[in-house]
């Protein structure tokens, strides 16, 4: 194998093990391992490369995932369940948008937005849930972002501890997001979590900082979909200041508690989102056992009611 061959696949080791490598590193580490007399730079210009580092992996983490599913959560030995029925009719058509196949192209379609219009609707149970059955699909990887600034929880649903997260990559003006994003141990999900709490957080969302590091995020890389949690839309400004970017949101809706009047003004706050789907959460309904607790939905673009 030659030295190009080397340097090439020791690059594809790293993206699986989740290091971000912009492009101007990834030609720079080739270049330092090819034979100088077929390299296009001229010595002057040939510099060492340094070693990966641990500071410049994403770190590791394991869930436990007899606990996640004791807790009433989908994980992926459990794809025969009817919450894992229910949850591929609810990805189905966010993953069409998501990867241009939907009714119509839909712009930043892999950055879904999961909230609700109050809390203790069901929107983190919801958002992990909906990252767990991606992560089943054979040709997508998912990365769960804990958005709720204010109140964040789906560490602490999953029994992780606090750790650094989005707010602080977007504090430092950066776009990298390695330092802090948590692999797991479900092979094509990963997580980010909210990160350091911060007095302007809803600034932070809204700045520039915030716009450029979604942009890197949805185009990197294009099997991509990323899951953010976000606030209810009528508690705080954060989750609309989100919104705003976003291709697709999901709002959950507790059936037979939620008020119309909420709903209806949660679904005014985010008008200028192209793809808006409702989960019913929590439908009583029929079952030959008796009754159980399920989901419903529908979904639409732009203004359409």
């Amino acid at each position: 194998m030659s030295l190009i061959e080397q340097a090439a696949k020791r690059l594809e080791q790293l993206r699986q093990a989740g290091v971000e490598l912009p492009e101007d590193d990834v030609q720079t580490q080739i270049q330092a391992r090819t034979p100088a007399a077929v390299r296009i730079d001229s010595p002057a210009k040939e510099s060492a490369v340094p070693p990966v580092t641990n500071s410049m992996r994403s770190r590791q983490v394991d869930l436990n995932l007899d606990a996640i599913a004791a807790s009433g959560l989908l994980v992926p030995q459990t794809t025969s369940t009817k919450l894992a029925n229910e949850y591929r009719v609810i990805k189905r058509p966010l993953i069409a948008n998501a990867m241009g196949r939907g009714a119509a192209p839909v712009e930043n379609g892999n950055l879904i937005m999961v909230t609700s219009a109050l809390p203790g609707e069901g929107k983190s149970f919801t958002a992990i849930n909906l990252a767990m059955s991606i992560a089943m699909e054979l040709d997508n990887t998912v990365m769960l972002v804990d958005a709720d600034v204010a109140r964040p929880s789906i560490l602490n649903m999953l029994g992780l501890p606090p750790a650094e997260g989005l707010l602080d990559v977007v504090q430092e003006n950066s776009v990298d997001i390695s330092r802090v994003l948590l692999r797991t141990n479900v092979e094509k999900l990963s997580i980010l979590p909210s990160g350091t709490m911060h007095a302007r957080a809803t600034e932070l969302l809204s700045s520039d900082a915030m716009i450029r590091l979604l942009e890197d995020m949805s185009k990197r890389y294009q099997d991509r979909i990323i899951i953010f949690d976000s606030p209810p839309l009528l508690l705080t400004t954060e989750a609309r200041a989100l919104a705003t970017h976003m291709g697709q949101i999901v709002m959950v809706v507790h059936a037979g508690q939620t008020a119309e009047a909420a709903v209806k003004e949660a679904i005014g706050t985010i008008d200028a989102c192209p793809v808006k789907m409702m989960v019913l959460n929590q439908v009583r309904q029929a079952a030959p056992e008796g009754y159980g607790y399920g989901y419903s939905f529908a979904y639409g673009y732009g203004n359409e009611k």
